[in-house]
């Protein structure tokens, strides 16, 4: 599955528009975006990430950001281009 450019700004006009019902789907999105960036076929899938955050109020969400971007580093690293530490952010 092909990773599509998305507009931040465009995702957040619209997550205020809708209530926040947009950040649902854009943090599925960003989900298997990220599988697909790290060759992750066994991380947890959009529909699971969405889940767990809604249960947990929003920690898993959280960590799993966090995760993310530490996922994405070790992908940069391993393509031979320098730390960003994704994590932080």
């Amino acid at each position: 599955m092909p990773i599509h450019r998305k507009s931040i700004g465009l995702c957040i006009v619209l997550s205020i528009v809708t209530c926040g019902l947009y950040s649902l789907y854009w943090l599925y999105c960003l989900a298997e975006d990220v599988n697909t960036a790290t060759a992750r076929p066994n991380g947890p899938s959009g529909g699971i990430v969405l889940l767990l955050s809604i249960i947990t109020c929003n920690i898993y969400g959280l960590y799993w950001l966090y995760r993310a971007g530490d996922d994405l580093d070790r992908q940069r690293m391993t393509r031979g281009l320098p730390a960003v530490h994704l994590g932080i952010l």
